[in-house]
């Protein structure tokens, strides 16, 4: 059952220019900023042979792609190593000056890269981190993975709470862990903005439903940091990320994404890798058409110059 894997990982990829534009930085703030970073930094080893002929580099702000997941642990006193329930890829242009960002259903049924089987593309998580599943969504998809980003449920939380609270449009009257949501504006805080992007079975949409709750959290996360009471509150900010996030992406991108990058990360086009149901030995996947996955595989590589 889902747990409600935030996907606010993409205000987490852009977290550093959110944060150095919207405050005038003084050494301290700068000082907080870099440790934080550093904090979150963690490398990975890929086993996939790369499909670039050359290493991408955000510092010549090439055209790069960032897999962005939400870990199911770090709440409810989950502490195993988990299974990425939402991933997105994300692909970031200064050329076209565009981000585009592809919701992966968890239960895609696809290659495990390194694991020998085809399986749910979340379970790669669960059987090799970070790197498997950067590796796997590499072969599905067929465009090189560059970064990724990686936040626990914990961190949503916090992050929801460190900036006061966000503001959701909804669009489905439902209720979950004994909140009740009706439709139109919402307030959440952090344990009811984990329990909105929870719910799948009431939603006729299932879990795409679900992913589109989850991107609205981001949205309104997005907002709210590019307030000026949001900013303001930048070492709650901080304090949440360092503690929850894990990215491949240095304190040096990251401020090459503040500064150079702004056009590019500022208009997002959002999208779903749609599948159909299937039964397989009792469990329940979604598998993609060949005209999806063609369909989408061009749109990424179009934004990264392939």
């Amino acid at each position: 059952m889902s747990r409600g894997k935030k996907i606010l990982l993409v205000v987490l990829s852009v977290l550093a220019v959110i944060v150095v534009g919207t405050i005038a930085l003084s050494a301290k703030v700068y000082n907080d900023i870099s440790k934080t970073v550093s904090k979150t930094y963690e490398t990975v080893e890929r086993q996939a042979e790369p499909l670039r002929e050359e290493e991408v580099s955000i510092q010549e702000q090439d055209a790069f792609s960032v897999l962005l997941m939400g870990i199911d642990t770090g709440d409810l006193g989950r502490v195993e190593q988990g299974r990425s329930d939402t991933m997105m890829i994300a692909t970031v242009s200064p050329e076209k000056q565009q981000t585009t960002i592809v919701s992966i259903a968890r239960d895609t049924y696809t290659e495990i890269v390194g694991y020998g089987t085809q399986d749910k593309i979340n379970h790669a998580y669960a059987f090799g981190g970070a790197s498997m599943s950067m590796d796997t969504v590499q072969k599905m998809l067929d465009i090189p993975v560059d970064h990724y980003i990686s936040i626990n449920m914990q961190g949503l939380k916090e992050l929801v709470d460190a900036v006061g609270g966000i503001t959701v449009s909804n669009t489905l009257d439902f209720s979950q862990d004994g909140y009740d949501f009706k439709v139109g504006q919402v307030e959440l805080d952090g344990e009811k903005a984990l329990s909105y992007s929870r719910m799948r079975y009431e939603d006729p949409n299932g879990d795409y439903g679900r992913q589109e709750r989850q991107r609205k959290i981001v949205d309104g996360l997005a907002r709210k940091l590019l307030t000026f009471s949001g900013a303001a509150k930048y070492k709650e900010v901080l304090d949440a990320v360092g503690e929850h996030v894990k990215t491949d992406m240095s304190f040096d991108d990251m401020k090459t994404l503040a500064l150079n990058y702004r056009s590019a990360l500022g208009a997002i086009k959002q999208d779903q890798l749609k599948g159909e149901g299937f039964m397989q030995d009792g469990v329940s996947y979604q598998g993609i058409s060949s005209e999806e996955m063609t369909r989408v595989q061009t749109e990424l590589k179009e934004q990264l110059g392939l």
